[in-house]
């Protein structure tokens, strides 16, 4: 029995150390704004807009890094509505075809974002129903719904470009959640797990605080990503703080998002 116990208490901890060396990239803005593991560039980048060159760092965003305002220790704050890029480079610090995206939030939607839609975080190199993974906070419900798209190849999914909040073939595909924890009291834990995009067995699930919210597992079409333009996109009309960006190279499972979202790692 002891044995069994013992080697039941090895495997546990195994398994919890495990989903961590699946990192590729991490930024917990703790002393710098730049990324503390990555397999590319690390550097935080801003700029007027993503037309744009970006320049490292965040002077003249209005972004701030803020000391001490962390879930352990810095974080970014977004102290009004943010209209300006900033980013991270996604080429070797995320995977395109499959992976877990993670990072935390904390406002009240209600009260802190600016009219509009809001979102905290998109991964794409040209816009958010072009080959883009994304999560957003709506414009005009009451509570704010928060939502996981996931896109391919425009002309692949709405070849008549069909306007989004006017086509079914857009709103069928998200993941919504019309009640989110979120709360300026505390800090909410966001993942976003996908695999097989750019074949016919795509699937993403969004996880709030561990918990799945659903999924969307119809994403056949091609994704067209030139990867080193794609980009880490933080705040689009956000107004809150942000903390701990991560990039998996694989999709972790429904007990590896929990362990994550206890945020102990």
């Amino acid at each position: 029995m002891r044995l069994v116990l013992l080697l039941a208490v090895f495997t546990l901890s195994g398994f919890a150390a495990d989903w961590k060396k699946e990192a590729l990239f991490r930024a917990t803005f703790d002393g710098t704004v730049d990324a503390k593991l990555a397999g590319g560039d690390k550097a935080l980048y801003s700029a007027a807009n993503y037309k744009e060159p970006g320049k490292p760092g965040l002077e003249g965003s209005g972004v701030e890094h803020a000391k001490g305002a962390g879930r352990k220790g810095d974080a970014l704050r977004f102290p009004v509505k943010n209209t300006k890029a900033v980013y991270f480079k996604a080429l070797n610090n995320v995977n395109p075809k499959e992976g877990t995206l993670s990072f935390w939030l904390k406002l009240d939607p209600d009260q802190d974002l600016a009219p509009g839609f809001c979102d905290p975080l998109q991964l794409t190199d040209k816009a958010y129903n072009n080959s883009a993974i994304w999560v957003d906070f709506t414009k005009d419900d009451k509570p704010r719904h928060f939502r996981l798209g996931v896109f391919g190849a425009l002309k692949a999914w709405n070849p008549g470009n069909v306007e989004s909040d006017k086509n079914p073939a857009f709103n069928s595909r998200l993941v919504v959640v019309k009640k989110p924890p979120f709360s300026r009291e505390k800090w909410t834990h966001v993942a976003i797990v996908y695999s097989g995009l750019g074949s016919n067995t795509g699937a993403a699930t969004l996880y709030l605080n561990g918990e799945s919210q659903g999924a969307n597992n119809t994403i056949k079409e091609a994704f067209d990503w030139e990867m080193a333009s794609t980009t880490i996109r933080l705040g689009i009309n956000y107004t809150g703080l942000m903390d701990d960006i991560s990039a998996f190279r694989r999709a972790l499972t429904a007990a590896e998002v929990a362990e994550l979202a206890k945020g102990k790692w």
